[in-house]
């Protein structure tokens, strides 16, 4: 008998996901993939319920003959195994960044005399509200805070963008491209106090009160569902910071990163160019103890951010200061640098990892930009922050526009530039 393959990779069962089961049927034994919760995730789908309960699920459905588990979103694992005569699919992957994934299934099925079946998409309001609805869910903050800690077991490196709006947010959340015969798309946002002091027109000293910056936090929220780390400046004091702790958590942010510094907040890439002063190590200690302490969950997580090599303290006390934070409490260490030679990064990831193989290490390659992910992933780097660039590329777009506009004393010369409101609209979803 003829085998018809299909993936799944939902927590709730609609009528869509039941059209695909009665099409395969057609065609022969019907074998359902569940796509792992690794795969998943990868995939931007994050899981509300186990992977056992998925594979549960879908065997519960009249016509499936069996269940599998699928590793690979690019079917290369199940169709080395199973060889199935059809993979049967939504026709919702024949254009668009998916259609990377059914081409690289038609060559893999061609090559024994396979096929690939396009069954039309189920577009309906009910099909449509439960899509929502499990989007929304995606959104509440017990499950999007755990995600940054799935990922960092799940994936080799978690790349974060910066956003600043609700935006920005969805830019973050939607851009996906075709890589080398594969989908990759941003992890997390970050949100940085740079930016969001940017786009507010204040200076990058703390101004911007934190009620201020929930407010942005919210609107980035509502609207997406990837994990979101806050960038927390100084941690302000610590009987502020406890506050601001369980704020985040009750907002579902995952992470925050505060840096050992205190008094006026100045911009690390101004380095000794300005006076900035270095928190003490029992000080900051004391302040990440305190965080831990004021965390409901345990899926926050409070990582520290060392400005010794921004500040030429050198990279012995960068190395004291990551220990004794870890012992304090931080789930992870930030190390900075404004050299545009990765070098004194590499050394220090080196050096730490040498000595302490768990604890997550994240960097912010902004003057460093020739490493790639990959070569920092060598060298223990679990997260790499995007921190700025959204809101750099935006900045001389939008002056440049507009100047041409006074230039020119209407909006002709500077169309051609401008992508139209419809497709910047379809970012947004409706209700």
């Amino acid at each position: 008998m003829k085998t018809a393959y299909t993936c799944f990779c939902t927590d709730v069962i609609h009528e869509g996901h039941l059209n695909i089961v009665n099409e395969a049927k057609k065609y022969g034994r019907v074998i359902i993939g569940a796509l792992s919760d690794k795969a998943l995730i990868r995939y931007n789908k994050f899981p509300t319920v186990s992977q056992e309960e998925r594979v549960k699920l879908y065997r519960s459905l009249d016509g499936v003959d069996e269940v599998v588990i699928q590793d690979d979103m690019l079917y290369d694992d199940v169709i080395s195994l199973i060889k199935p005569d059809f993979v049967v699919h939504g026709d919702n992957w024949v254009t668009g960044p998916e259609k990377t994934i059914r081409n690289h299934v038609e060559e893999l099925v061609k090559a024994y005399g396979g096929q690939v079946i396009d069954v039309p998409y189920t577009y309906t309001e009910k099909v449509r509200k439960i899509d929502l609805q499990l989007r929304e869910k995606l959104a509440m903050p017990e499950y999007r805070r755990k995600r940054l800690r799935d990922l960092l077991k799940m994936t080799p490196i978690v790349k974060a963008m910066e956003a600043h709006s609700g935006l920005t947010g969805l830019i973050v959340e939607k851009t996906v491209v075709e890589c080398d015969g594969k989908l990759d798309q941003f992890d997390a946002m970050w949100i940085s106090s740079l930016c969001d002091s940017t786009a507010k027109g204040k200076p990058d000293i703390e101004l911007v009160d934190m009620t201020s910056r929930f407010r942005t936090i919210e609107d980035i929220t509502e609207v997406t569902t990837k994990p979101i780390i806050f960038d927390g400046d100084t941690g302000g004091l610590t009987e502020h910071f406890v506050y601001t702790v369980r704020t985040l958590e009750r907002l579902g942010v995952s992470a925050v990163i505060i840096e050992d510094k205190k008094g006026l907040k100045k911009n690390s890439l101004f380095g000794t160019d300005v006076e900035q002063t270095q928190a003490s190590i029992e000080e900051f200690s004391a302040k990440i103890s305190a965080g831990k302490k004021a965390q409901l969950t345990d899926d926050f997580m409070i990582i520290a951010r060392i400005e010794s090599l921004i500040l030429e303290k050198g990279m012995e006390d960068a190395l004291e200061r990551a220990r004794a934070f870890v012992s304090a409490g931080a789930d992870g260490i930030m190390i900075h640098s404004r050299k545009k030679d990765p070098a004194e990064i590499i050394e220090f990831c080196d050096k730490f990892r040498a000595e302490n193989k768990t604890t997550p290490i994240v960097v912010v390659p902004s003057s460093f930009n020739t490493i790639t992910e990959n070569e920092l992933a060598e060298h223990g780097v679990n997260i790499v922050i995007y921190a700025n660039q959204l809101t750099r590329s935006a900045f001389p777009a939008m002056q440049k526009t507009a100047e041409d506009i006074l230039k020119y004393h209407r909006a002709k010369e500077v169309d051609d530039r401008l992508m139209p409101i419809n497709q910047i609209i379809t970012l947004i979803d409706e209700i």
